[in-house]
């Protein structure tokens, strides 16, 4: 029998939205969040400031398309998609124990239905598409100022640097190129004209549901976006341009520089289960308390949020212009 408990967590999906745009924090984010590092997974605020913590944090891998977060990670290693320093997540791969068969139970029906309720990061409703016959590869555009791609690419570190690398490499092969939503909204950097990509890639997929995508196609080939771990959820093969969290462990195809602290192989139920459930942490929107991932993924699947109110607007707008202006805040 698998149980789960939290403890409260009284802060709602604006907060969370602005915790998420700055992502390092020191006293501010100790007094509100806690840190996962301490002795106690739960450990409260006095106990962060008692033992001195400095973390990161950042918004998780899953939010609502009403645009709440539904999952936060601190860090007091470094952060998860910076490579160039060890982070708590890295750690728990590497180090973790073996899983317990509860453990493995419970990963497996977790990946069984985010893959069946089609659950991915943003959530974001989309278009059906028609894929053509042959050997189909999904290229997920990225915002090219983001953290990620600064810190986790070396050659390639652009869109169409992207699209180019992989159609040189897959002359026959038909690719689908899908850009980021916040850069086909305008908000952040990464966009390409139209006459360019189509010297590249065979179709765009602007308005196309990323898990709908991820169904039709036989590889994926990214930079250090997060549709690669969704990728390996499915067990579709992922090329890696760059080093993401999810590369180096024997689990992706790797071109981009991979850290010496990974190489250890580990299989995709411990590795998901690490950066799913060990290092997260989840937030209900409706009892505005911690809660397991199984919780959160429900809000999702009966669509049982509230809707964005004007705080949750402006913060997305601000976090649009903030975030094109990393130079100055960053």
């Amino acid at each position: 029998q698998i149980t789960h408990s939290s403890p409260p967590f009284p802060y709602s999906g604006a907060s969370l939205l602005t915790v998420s745009t700055f992502t390092r924090f020191r006293a501010t984010a100790s007094a509100l969040l806690g840190c996962l590092s301490c002795e106690s997974q739960w450990a409260f605020p006095t106990q962060c400031r008692e033992q001195n913590c400095n973390f990161n944090t950042q918004g998780g891998f899953h939010r609502s398309k009403q645009l709440i977060f539904m999952s936060l990670v601190t860090d007091k290693s470094g952060i998860y998609y910076d490579p160039t320093a060890p982070s708590d997540l890295e750690n728990l791969i590497s180090q973790g124990p073996a899983l317990r068969l509860d453990q493995q139970v419970r990963i497996e029906r977790l990946i069984a239905r985010i893959i069946s309720s089609q659950i991915s990061k943003y959530n974001l409703s989309g278009t059906p598409i028609d894929l053509p016959d042959g050997h189909k590869i999904l290229v997920p555009g990225q915002v090219e100022d983001d953290a990620s791609i600064l810190k986790g690419c070396d050659d390639i570190r652009t869109n169409l640097g992207l699209l180019k690398r992989v159609r040189a490499d897959n002359p026959n092969s038909i690719i689908i190129y899908k850009p980021h939503p916040d850069v086909v909204a305008g908000l952040r950097l990464g966009a390409i004209d139209d006459d360019i990509i189509t010297q590249y890639a065979d179709i765009t997929a602007s308005t196309a549901n990323i898990s709908d995508l991820l169904s039709k196609v036989d590889a994926v080939h990214k930079m250090t976006s997060l549709t690669g771990f969704e990728a390996l959820l499915r067990k579709i093969p992922v090329t890696t341009y760059g080093t993401p969290f999810y590369a180096g462990w024997g689990l992706t195809t790797d071109h981009g520089a991979q850290s010496t602290r990974r190489g250890l192989h580990r299989d995709l139920n411990t590795f998901a289960h690490r950066a799913l459930i060990d290092y997260p942490r989840y937030f209900d929107p409706i009892t505005k308390t911690a809660c397991p991932i199984e919780v959160a993924l429900q809000r999702v699947e009966d669509n049982r949020l509230p809707p964005p109110g004007p705080l949750n607007r402006l913060l997305a707008k601000l976090q649009g212009v903030f975030a094109s202006a990393t130079p100055f805040w960053r």
